[in-house]
């Protein structure tokens, strides 16, 4: 048994020596496809040379500073993040991780607005830290203790499973305006934002109808409530467009980033409007952490930003999508357990189910199934909800650099361990 403290379940058998593009080796020389892009942070894949040297450059020039202090990288990630984005979304904040960035805007949302209510959806990850945490529907709510007050839920737009049995595959969006019409009789009057993910990724890969998020921000700005996108795991290309809200059509009050930012590295930014920043400032924001604005990750996160864009990574992930996606449903004509496949770009989800006209989901299938797959050189994930209609889901995000061999070898290896586990 390792000294480690175990934090989501057991460790995989497997330990990592060295990872290179879309490939990890184990100790012993097994090689495995990765099909998760480590935590969905290779984005570019595993150990990219521009990373590498982005890496040694800053061990020549500056690693860490006082978070006071500016660098060059800083500086010139926070222009180019503001030339990427829509216009008027051009003040960036930068932390270490999705959580941090998410807790940075909900508190920058709640000084600014003076309320404290936030609304997330059902089937949400927004983090692990303690205000994420709260805004986290998917999984890790019990049993740590209550969670940050003025928290309030809409049920998410998953249609497979209609959380108000409404819908039948296609979502009208009748759960949005009915969670809306509920939580207006709960509030206290003191609301100060909306949050959501493009493609509710950790909740099951659950892909909003179109308008969806449109209505979504219509209904918080309504409300005079500040409306927050959580790209940490849909940003810079994974979605076949450089943000989700390209193809949502949509303009956040406040975006969040990291995960697919920093090409392994742990890099998050908080971005937003002059006059949201001017106001936060003027109320006297406070948000200071040990690693805020370090340059070496700040450095990565332009490597990244770089390629992504040289390479057109957004259009080659909308291709690489298509080909992936129609694997996918491939397997869904020939196996009775897959209930549905859905996705956008480079993030998928395969849900299992026991039997299709019951729809139960097949948790146990869902842990076989990824340990079959790994045993024969492909690492997958399985997402599982743990409340009400929950479900055993396949979570598929390769690196955008993903080739259409390893495209069509992960889909030969789901194929025949599902064969194998007589699905």
């Amino acid at each position: 048994m390792s000294p480690l403290i175990r934090y989501s379940g057991e460790f995989s058998p497997d330990v990592i020596a060295r990872a290179s593009g879309s490939w990890l080796e184990t100790v012993d020389g097994r090689r495995l496809l990765d099909f998760t892009s480590g935590q969905i942070c290779a984005t570019i894949g595993h150990n990219h040379p521009r990373i590498a040297e982005a890496i040694r450059r800053s061990l020549d020039t500056a690693i860490h500073l006082n978070s006071r202090f500016l660098s060059p990288p800083v500086l010139e990630l926070a222009e180019r993040l503001a030339g990427l984005l829509p216009p008027g979304l051009d003040h960036s904040m930068f932390v270490s991780t999705g959580g941090e960035a998410n807790e940075g805007a909900v508190r920058i949302a709640k000084l600014v607005t003076g309320g404290f209510e936030v609304v997330a959806l059902t089937r949400s990850w927004h983090g692990m830290t303690a205000g994420s945490q709260a805004l986290t529907f998917s999984a890790g709510r019990r049993g740590h203790g209550p969670t940050v007050p003025g928290v309030f839920t809409v049920p998410a737009p998953y249609s497979y499973r209609c959380p108000i049995r409404h819908c039948a595959d296609t979502c009208d969006m009748t759960c949005l305006e009915v969670g809306f019409e509920l939580y207006d009789e709960q509030t206290t009057g003191a609301r100060a934002a909306v949050i959501a993910e493009p493609v509710l990724s950790s909740g099951g890969v659950v892909v909003p109808p179109p308008g969806y998020l449109a209505r979504l921000a219509e209904l918080a700005r309504e409300r005079g409530m500040l409306f927050i996108l959580d790209e940490a795991q849909t940003g810079f290309g994974r979605l076949g467009a450089m943000f989700g809200m390209d193809l949502a059509g949509v303009v956040p009050d406040l975006v969040t980033l990291s995960k697919t930012f920093g090409g392994g590295l742990p890099i998050g930014a908080v971005t937003t409007t002059a006059a949201i920043e001017e106001a936060a400032y003027e109320r006297g924001l406070m948000y200071f952490t040990s690693h805020q604005s370090d340059p070496l990750p700040a450095a990565a996160a332009l490597a990244v930003i770089d390629l992504v864009v040289a390479d057109d990574l957004a259009a080659r992930a909308a291709k690489a999508g298509e080909r992936l996606g129609g694997r996918l449903r491939e397997l869904g004509e020939r196996h009775e357990a897959i209930g549905e496949v859905r996705g956008l770009g480079l993030l998928w989800g395969v849900e299992l189910v026991e039997d299709r006209e019951s729809r139960e989901p097949a948790a146990e299938l869902g842990d076989a199934l990824t340990d079959a797959c790994l045993s024969c050189g492909l690492s997958l994930n399985i997402t599982k909800g743990r409340a009400a209609g929950s479900t055993a889901c396949l979570r598929i995000a390769p690196p955008l650099t993903v080739s259409d061999d390893e495209i069509d070898t992960a889909a030969e290896i789901i194929d025949d361990a599902l064969t194998g586990l007589g699905r």
